[in-house]
């Protein structure tokens, strides 16, 4: 039967639309094209997803937030290309030389095919292990052992076409990633204020922190519906001082912090820098209508979590949102300086293997 209140409440959004001549995200599936969507607490949640899930786009879709890049964001976004100039946002693929998290090192051969006339050459490596993008097969929500939209480890594991198409990485390199970039640098922001952490080691950067530092780049990082200026399908960046502290280590201080014994649990000797785990991080990533976000440190969360979740479970299996590691936003911060703007257009073009868990950043920020 359906709910009175419901049905008065979506009355009422109708009216108001109307009025207003916005377009309201009320009845799953989500038309991506709606100027309004509801805050975490008010989604409506499938019968068959997890409490906290956002499944909304419907039950064969492996996209996401990247379904927020519609081609009237990514035109709007264009107009933010205004010099030309190109930033580049991956580090090389052997950096870091020694990954974290007991990840494979990248490997490069050179193949002779004809000797001085011929070559070409081949790569051996971890998408996790440098500049990457996890995808939806990289973290479940635990309690439920479930990925985004109900994939689970069996579909990942299997061979079948149907199983490798179940959040497989190629949906998202059939799409492409394109739009608005904002970058909040609170590594330069704690240096100059006299914040000092070692982002090789835990520490907690909390919502309240982030919008200090947005503030202090001329940015309101709410979400516009809140009177911010965070625009439906931008797409995030957070500095957070990890590959700027990689660039000044010597390599045996870098390789005895990527080696620290990996184990699950709140006492993991990988110890990293990141954004905190708290009910106010959660309701902003949700509640921003990010198309992705992404930060230089090798969890972007802090690591390890002294909650009983991560936030990994949140972005990826609970709401289907790219989570970027280990981008390289050194120049990026630099230009943003120069140019007195933390907006870009970014572009990435994950890569497109059927069934794959993650990708490389492949990204760039154009100004």
């Amino acid at each position: 039967m359906t709910d009175p209140n419901a049905k008065a409440h979506n009355r009422l959004t109708k009216i108001s639309d109307f009025l207003t001549g916005n377009k309201t995200a009320t009845t799953i599936p989500w038309d991506p094209d709606c100027t309004k969507f509801p805050n975490r607490k008010d989604v409506p949640r499938r019968e068959d997803a997890p409490v906290g899930a956002a499944w909304v786009w419907g039950t064969e879709d492996y996209l996401g937030r990247i379904n927020l890049l519609t081609p009237t964001r990514v035109s709007a976004a264009s107009r933010e290309i205004r010099s030309g100039d190109i930033v580049p946002l991956n580090l090389p693929l052997d950096v870091p030389n020694v990954p974290a998290f007991e990840r494979e090192p990248f490997k490069h051969e050179i193949k002779i095919l004809g000797k001085n006339v011929a070559y070409d050459d081949k790569y051996q490596l971890n998408t996790q292990s440098g500049t990457q993008w996890d995808g939806f097969r990289h973290i479940a929500h635990f309690p439920s052992e479930t990925f985004y939209n109900g994939t689970k480890g069996k579909d990942i594991e299997g061979n079948t076409k149907e199983d490798k198409n179940k959040c497989g990485i190629h949906h998202w390199a059939e799409h492409g990633i394109a739009g608005r970039g904002v970058l909040i640098d609170y590594w330069s922001y704690a240096k100059d204020r006299g914040i000092v952490y070692d982002p090789y080691d835990y520490y907690t950067i909390s919502f309240a922190e982030l919008q200090a530092c947005g503030k202090a780049q001329g940015i309101d990082i709410r979400p516009a519906s809140q009177g911010g200026d965070i625009q439906i399908g931008d797409i995030l960046f957070i500095r957070s001082g990890f590959v700027s502290t990689y660039h000044s280590s010597s390599p045996d201080v870098r390789a005895a912090a990527a080696l620290r014994p990996h184990r699950s649990g709140k006492d993991d000797g990988q110890r990293w820098a990141g954004i905190k785990q708290e009910e106010a991080i959660i309701d902003w990533l949700h509640d921003c209508y990010f198309a992705g976000v992404a930060g230089d440190a090798p969890s972007f969360e802090a690591w390890p979590s002294q909650e009983e979740y991560m936030l990994h479970e949140y972005i990826l299996a609970l709401w289907g949102m790219p989570l970027g590691e280990l981008f390289d936003l050194e120049k990026l911060s630099k230009t943003c300086k120069e140019k007195g703007r933390w907006t870009f257009f970014v572009t990435s073009a994950p890569d497109h293997c059927e069934g794959g868990v993650s990708s490389h950043g492949n990204a760039l920020a154009i100004f």
